[in-house]
């Protein structure tokens, strides 16, 4: 299948030979955005950009990865105005609080959660982030690509089964995209695939690490390392994903 714009950044991800090919794009995808965010094109300078960003905040991991980013002025333009959204909601919030009281638009609304309005809003203020919902959106479409490419692209698929699987948390997002755009023997051959694929490098992380453990024993200290010096970071992005061993992201000078 000849290479597209969209396929590009999967082909490159799973040359990548990453632990996980989504893990590599979720790095790139973060960084664009970073990069939009405080970068040079001074995208937060934008009226409508910081529209978004004071409505849809920042959560804790991205404001450190934007702390460590740089940028000292361009942090303060969009912590100075978001700061003023959150103060006028907060105001709205509190104004009349009763503890204990809730409104029947409040309850329709926090079906499952806390009876407390102010617990709510600040539990949404939490989780809301504007890094997280543009990547989020962007992720499903790559996920769509995936398919494309795996159903229509012999060379792809075959790229994908010689590769090192995935992180078991996009592992899990790759089944739920599976279940929702295949069906029939497609999918029984997709989970065929990729149940083996995955067990196979769960199992070359269980040995690398326990490698690992083995060469600090003194009686293997002139032992060959084998693929074990990184085993750590590796084993610990194949379980929960990301690279827990990259530096901070910085504004380039």
């Amino acid at each position: 299948m000849k290479e597209k714009l969209y396929t590009i950044p999967l082909n490159d991800a799973i040359n990548a030979q990453d632990e996980c090919p989504f893990c590599f794009i979720e790095d790139e995808l973060e960084k664009d955005q970073i990069d939009f965010v405080l970068g040079s094109c001074a995208s937060y300078m934008e009226s409508d950009v910081r529209e978004i960003t004071d409505r849809e905040g920042f959560c804790r991991a991205h404001f450190k990865k934007m702390f460590d980013y740089g940028n000292t002025l361009g942090n303060a333009w969009i912590l100075k105005t978001h700061y003023m959204k959150i103060r006028s909601d907060f105001h709205k919030k509190t104004a009349g609080f009763v503890p204990g009281k809730k409104s029947f638009a409040d309850k329709l609304r926090s079906k499952g959660s806390s009876d407390n309005p102010l617990v709510g809003w600040l539990r949404e203020t939490k989780d809301s982030c504007y890094i997280c919902n543009h990547n989020g959106e962007i992720f499903e479409r790559y996920m769509d690509t995936f398919f494309i490419l795996y159903k229509q692209d012999p060379e792809f698929k075959q790229k994908v089964l010689n590769s090192k699987g995935f992180c078991l948390s996009h592992f899990g997002d790759l089944c739920e995209g599976a279940d929702k755009r295949l069906s029939g023997k497609e999918l029984q051959d997709f989970y065929d695939a990729m149940i083996p694929l995955m067990e196979k490098n769960l199992d070359r992380l269980q040995e690398d690490v326990s490698w690992l453990v083995e060469k600090f024993d003194y009686l293997n200290k002139d032992a060959d390392w084998k693929n074990s010096k990184d085993a750590n970071q590796r084993g610990m992005q194949k379980l929960k994903g990301g690279h827990p061993a990259n530096p901070p992201y910085k504004q380039s000078k």
